[in-house]
Order: C-alpha cells, then sequence, then structure tokens
C-alpha cells in the first residue's frame, strides 16, 4: 500500500510519500537509543511541562489538524476537532498524574521485615523505546493514548502509523518537537507495515503496541513473542448492545444510533450487535431503524454531516460483502444496504435483522455504519447472544434492574461493561479487551504501567 493522502469523498490522491530507506531508519533508531539514555533521567515535572505545552499547541492547531483527518480518511470535521480536543485533555491528565500513578510503592511494614529487609520498596522505571503500530481510524487519538502516558514514564516513541494518514503521522512528531521534547523522543517513522518485522526484531527497540486488525496482531504478537518482547494489543470488536424490558426504550434507541455510526461506524469500540427483549424488540427496532435513516451523508467537511465516506475503497468493498451475504442467507434489511451512485466511498446506514449464525456478518466486525439486531426471550439468551463472538473489547447494557446489571457484569465476555450508556474511552478509566479483541490495557495507570520496568528495590537489614 503507497504511503498516500487519498481523499476518500472523492478517490483523488492529494499527495504522496516515499517510504524511508535503512539509513535513514538506521538514523532514527540509533536517534532514539542515544535520546532514551538521558530522557529516561529527566523529572516528572519537565515531561509534564513538555506536555502540557503539546496540548496548548493542539489546541491551537485542532481547526487545521482536523480538516487534516477529515481529508485523509473521511470522519466529519466536526469529529475530528472533537478528537484533537480529547488527546490535548489527555495530554493534560497525564501530565497531572504520572507521578503520582508511578510513585514508589511500599509494602506493609511486617512484611517488609517478613522479607529480612531493613526496607523494601517497588518503584516504576521506562523500558525504552517503543514501537507504536497504530490505525487510520483515529489517527491523533490512538497515537496520544500510547504517546501521552509513555512519554511520561520515561520511554521514547517510534511511530508506524497507517499508510494512509501520512500528514496526521507526520504532525505529530513535529507537535511534539515543537512543544519541546528532544528531537528522538518521539519520531514518526513512514514506512510500509512489510517494515514493522524487522522494527520490532532490532534489540534496541524494547516493546511494541499496536491497535488494529486481527491479523496485524497476530503477527506482531508472534515476532514479539520469538523476541521475548513485551506487547499490548487492542484488535477488534463487535461489541453487543443489549436491550431490556425496563431500560429507556426511546433513550437506548437514540444513543445506539450514535453508538453504531461514531466515526462513520469505524470504530472498535462501536456497539454493532443490538440485542433486545423481545418485550420491548419492535419497539425498539423502529425508533433505531428511523433514527438510521435519518443520518445525513455526505461531504465530511460540511459542519452539517452525520456520515462521511468510508476510509478506503477495500474498506466499503468488504463491507458490501457482508451485507450481501447476510441477504442472501435471508436477513431482512431494514434500511440501507445499497451503494449510493457517485464519487466517493460512501455506503448509508444498514441495519440487519434476522441475522443467523451461518451468516459472516455474525462472527466477523463490521467495520462500518452497518448494524445488525437480535432477538432475546431473557437475559439468559441475551448474554448467550453477546458472548457468541470471537471478539470482546467492550459491552453495553440497558437496564434499570440493578439484578441484572450484576449479571452482565459477571456473565459478559468483555472489557468493559457501559450501563445505560454507550462505550466511551476516558484517561482515567483502562481501555482494552479479552478473547480475540487483544490483550494488555491503555489509559489510566494500568496503561502508563504497562512500558515499565516494575523494580523490587530490597534493602539488608
Amino acid at each position: 500500500m503507497p504511503i498516500a493522502t487519498v481523499n476518500p469523498a472523492n478517490g483523488e490522491t492529494v499527495k504522496t510519500y516515499e517510504a524511508m530507506g535503512e539509513e535513514e531508519l538506521e538514523r532514527r533508531l540509533q536517534l532514539a537509543e542515544a535520546t532514551f539514555r538521558t530522557y529516561r533521567t529527566t523529572s516528572f515535572e519537565e515531561r509534564a511541562r513538555l506536555l502540557n505545552r503539546a496540548a496548548e499547541l493542539l489546541d491551537e492547531d485542532t481547526p487545521e489538524i482536523g480538516r487534516v483527518m477529515t481529508t485523509e480518511m473521511g470522519k466529519p470535521v466536526k469529529q475530528a476537532r472533537a478528537e484533537a480536543a480529547k488527546c490535548a485533555k489527555a495530554m493534560r491528565w497525564y501530565a497531572g498524574r504520572a507521578a503520582e500513578l508511578l510513585a514508589d510503592e511500599h509494602p506493609a511494614e511486617a512484611d517488609v521485615r517478613d522479607s529480612g529487609a531493613s526496607r523494601a520498596l517497588v518503584r516504576y522505571r521506562p523500558l525504552g523505546p517503543v514501537l507504536a503500530v497504530m490505525p487510520w481510524n483515529f489517527p491523533l487519538w490512538q497515537v496520544v493514548r500510547f504517546a501521552a502516558p509513555a512519554l511520561m514514564a520515561g520511554n521514547v516513541g517510534l511511530l508506524k502509523h497507517a499508510s494512509n494518514v501520512p500528514q496526521t503521522a507526520l504532525y505529530l512528531e513535529d507537535l511534539f518537537h515543537r512543544a519541546g521534547f528532544t528531537e528522538g523522543v518521539f519520531q514518526t517513522l513512514l514506512i510500509g507495515s512489510g517494515a514493522v518485522d524487522e522494527i520490532l526484531r532490532d534489540e534496541r527497540v524494547k516493546a511494541a503496541t499496536l491497535t488494529g486488525s486481527e491479523p496485524a496482531g497476530r503477527a506482531v504478537a508472534s515476532t514479539a513473542g520469538e523476541m521475548v518482547k513485551k506487547t499490548v494489543l487492542e484488535l477488534g470488536g463487535s461489541d453487543p448492545f443489549v436491550v431490556m424490558p425496563s431500560a429507556d426504550v426511546e433513550r437506548a434507541a437514540e444513543v445506539a444510533v450514535t453508538a453504531r455510526v461514531q466515526n462513520n461506524g469505524q470504530s472498535c469500540i462501536a456497539a454493532k450487535r443490538f440485542i433486545v427483549h423481545s418485550d420491548v424488540y419492535d419497539a425498539f427496532t423502529e425508533r433505531f431503524a428511523e433514527g438510521m435513516r435519518a443520518l445525513r451523508v455526505g461531504d465530511p467537511q460540511a459542519e452539517d454531516t452525520d456520515i462521511g465516506p468510508l476510509a478506503t475503497e477495500q474498506g466499503r468493498a468488504d463491507l458490501e460483502e457482508l451485507v450481501d451475504d447476510a441477504r442472501r442467507g435471508g436477513a431482512s434489511v431494514l434500511c440501507g444496504g445499497e451503494r449510493p451512485e457517485g464519487p466517493g466511498w460512501y455506503y448509508p446506514p444498514t441495519v440487519l435483522a434476522g441475522v443467523g449464525r451461518e451468516m459472516r456478518v455474525h462472527r466477523e466486525e463490521a467495520f462500518g455504519p452497518v448494524a445488525t439486531v437480535y432477538r432475546a426471550d431473557g437475559l439468559d439468551e441475551a448474554v448467550l447472544i453477546a458472548n457468541d463472538s470471537p471478539f470482546g473489547l467492550s459491552s453495553n447494557v440497558w437496564t434499570r434492574d440493578e439484578a441484572e446489571v450484576d449479571r452482565f457484569v459477571r456473565d459478559l465476555e468483555a472489557g468493559g461493561v457501559f450501563v445505560n450508556g454507550m462505550t466511551a474511552s476516558h484517561p482515567a478509566l483502562p481501555f482494552g479487551g479479552v478473547k480475540r479483541s487483544g490483550y494488555g490495557r491503555e489509559l489510566s495507570g494500568h496503561g502508563i504501567r504497562e512500558f515499565c520496568n516494575i523494580t523490587t528495590v530490597w534493602h539488608g537489614a
């Protein structure tokens, strides 16, 4: 895949870039290793000063970088600006809390004495250069939620971004440099996916994080396992959205629309499978389909657009195949389901009902504005349908019954359970999944400690 900005709204190539050669990659790896030796000794106060400055610059740059993101991957520009604001918020959150999150831990005195020590503590130390392999769907946020905690912990970052968002990737390197970080603290590597394996095998790279597809995650995990390097993987998701009889059905249907089509439906944590109790199935499905039909599809640079084009032509083709397979299998198309005429990689908001286990869309992630609706006769069946997926990223549950909430929290196989609301990420809350959605956690204290050497310090009597 060429490294290029291709506008998905019209298919036109805006700008192309040459991949970095071996000599330039070697220079950058050397720089990362050398920079880490000194950056690791900087204080939390100094790192926080630099990260807060990066947040200030991002605030100033938001209108322009919002337009760039929209041009590169098609998200509505108002959502692009919101993404930039979220990144600045995360930077400030980690700048203000990293010292506390990584403070020395002191075991109970009785345990220290029992270990034979006069004193003992646990200290969090940085690992070194960390390779981040990032996707195009949230081209700023996916990177910042890695970079903010990693840099505050004293690591340095090497970014291999998706090949269709090179301008955003280069902007991130420039942002951190303008904020005052030393040149080698955060570097963008303009390379194709074929170069990732060699870089990950380099002894100077100490760990890796990847957000992306399951095949990409397997490849990185395989190489990292062979090299015995730490990895964090956030892969696909096919999140359930369960609606029970006690729920506010009208509100649930309204939120369901946003939960499905955020970011043009191209979000791992977007709700994709809507599992509705029989008692409220008809009422919910009617409102949900009506809300999906009412969405405005069009120019992503326009302020009143709800859904822009899919990011790639292949992504639209993949989505069409899932819908066509379900239609052939007997699923009902309640709205959408047909490619519009004209330029750009647009696809309409689509709702499928009567989906069976033999259909591909039941097992595969629909990465676009396509929803599947299931009928469940009770809580047990709802849980069975929700867990009948290879993925386990997050989940949504709508009920006013606390006993039902307890059951869902206990039994749903997911990294998050959001009750009477849609899944969203926040710096204070850990983010990640189970099953084929990956392992490890981003954000919160859990995320900043993922790339730390958790060191026991023991003093004899």
